[in-house]
């Protein structure tokens, strides 16, 4: 379903003239409003009536992360404070929370863009859906609750946890539709498994997952436990929320990005310079319609690439790659750069294990450690009946799990081989990676 296609299947030249259009509005509201961004195109020696096309955008100093920490809470609005109608928060737990705010005409498109990616992901009006992200600051579970809505749905608003119940609810309320983070939803298989029932015969037809980077095996795992077409969907809430891009159900093949309302780009991050299309680097975006809280030019550390050319769903919308991983979330072991999505791609292929792992790093004299821990299936569990090292099914497990870390990711790699469900469950976005090279310093 294609909800908006004038916009969605706009020819590329009047989809470039209106981004044009909107980015000289935004540059000279936010030179006008905010001194952050007056001051820093004073320093990049850039006015608004110099950005005359699109290219002009690369002139734009960059915002980071630590610029929204360093003006918290308010210093980046570009309205007075009594025209907020929602603010929104990152959880603060590496620094200062990132601070965000809505005004009325914000919340209301925010909805638009929301139901606009919903329907793309196969929802209907009429349709249930079933919303496991978390409400609160958080901008998943409120942002995608306000779309369905406004796309003619009805929510069940579940947030996350408490996952026996959101497994009762899903058999009593028959959703077509649920969302939440990728892991919490496998989670939520689990759960059906455990309490003896058919995950694959339930009323769920598509899923909308998100929040947390996946690999293409997670997503499959989820498709045949469910029974359903799970699509990846993107968003940060420094741009707007979820809704920023989302794959469509007809080819589940990149995500069609909302481009009239963010400019994409994709560059080096070490350079800053822009890289072809198709070749991956780190997301950028500027909000094109945003009141009160515009970005020019927000590097996301999000790993991903672009592709201009049309889908065979219809749209002509730039669709951006599923995220590789989050360039914080990198880590470099003895020279070699690791993300968590292609460790979990490996263990994925391995049918003896279930789809939880977390990573391990640590420090011995001057060297980095990486181990993996993973559990078993159960099904692999009661044919052996032991997980204790020395036994030669276990160790020969592990063995195997080592030789193909290491040809995949390039470094030996420790590996601990755990029994079911002794890992800790995901009720919100997954903690992959346990890093202890400070403790003990």
């Amino acid at each position: 379903m294609i909800l908006e296609p004038a916009i969605e299947q706009l020819a590329r030249p009047d989809m470039e003239a209106l981004q044009l259009s909107r980015l000289q509005e935004t540059v000279s509201r936010v030179y006008a409003r905010v001194p952050f961004y007056r001051q820093a195109m004073d320093a990049a020696h850039v006015t608004p009536d110099q950005i005359r096309t699109l290219r002009d955008l690369e002139r734009l100093p960059f915002t980071r992360k630590s610029d929204l920490r360093d003006h918290y809470p308010f210093g980046l609005l570009a309205v007075p404070l009594e025209d907020v109608q929602r603010f929104h928060a990152s959880s603060g737990t590496k620094g200062k929370p990132t601070v965000v705010a809505y005004t009325r005409v914000d919340i209301r498109r925010w909805a638009r863009i929301v139901a606009r990616a919903v329907a793309t992901a196969g929802g209907k009006p009429g349709d249930r859906f079933h919303n496991a992200y978390g409400y609160g600051l958080f901008t998943g579970g409120l942002g995608l609750h306000y779309g369905i809505e406004e796309l003619g749905a009805a929510v069940i608003p579940v947030s996350g946890g408490n996952t026996p119940r959101q497994v009762q609810l899903i058999m009593d309320f028959r959703p077509r539709g649920i969302s939440g983070t990728p892991s919490y939803v496998m989670n939520i298989v689990d759960e059906m498994t455990r309490m003896g029932l058919d995950a694959r015969s339930t009323s769920l037809e598509y899923g909308i997952l998100g929040a947390e980077p996946w690999s293409e095996s997670l997503r499959q795992q989820i498709q045949e436990g469910l029974g359903i077409k799970a699509m990846d969907i993107y968003g940060l809430s420094e741009v707007i929320g979820p809704g920023v891009a989302i794959e469509c159900i007809e080819a589940q093949n990149g995500l069609h990005i909302a481009e009239d309302h963010f400019l994409p780009e994709v560059i080096n991050p070490t350079t800053g310079e822009p890289v072809p299309d198709g070749e991956t680097g780190e997301l950028v975006f500027t909000s094109l319609t945003k009141e009160a809280f515009p970005v020019l030019r927000y590097r996301t550390g999000d790993i991903a690439s672009l592709d201009p050319e049309p889908c065979r769903c219809g749209r002509t919308l730039v669709r951006m790659s599923r995220v590789k991983g989050r360039l914080d979330d990198m880590l470099i072991i003895r020279g070699v750069n690791v993300f968590p999505t292609e460790v979990e791609y490996v263990l994925l292929q391995i049918p003896e294990l279930a789809p939880h792992y977390q990573i391990e790093v640590n420090r011995v004299g001057v060297m980095d450690t990486l181990e993996v821990h993973c559990e078993v299936t159960s099904e692999y569990w009661t044919a052996v009946q032991s997980v204790q090292p020395e036994h030669p099914h276990i160790q020969a497990l592990r063995q195997k799990i080592a030789h193909l870390l290491k040809s995949d990711l390039g470094i030996s790699v420790g590996v601990r081989v755990h029994q079911p469900r002794s890992l800790a469950r995901s009720e919100g976005k997954a903690v992959r990676i346990i890093d202890r090279r400070g403790e003990g310093s």
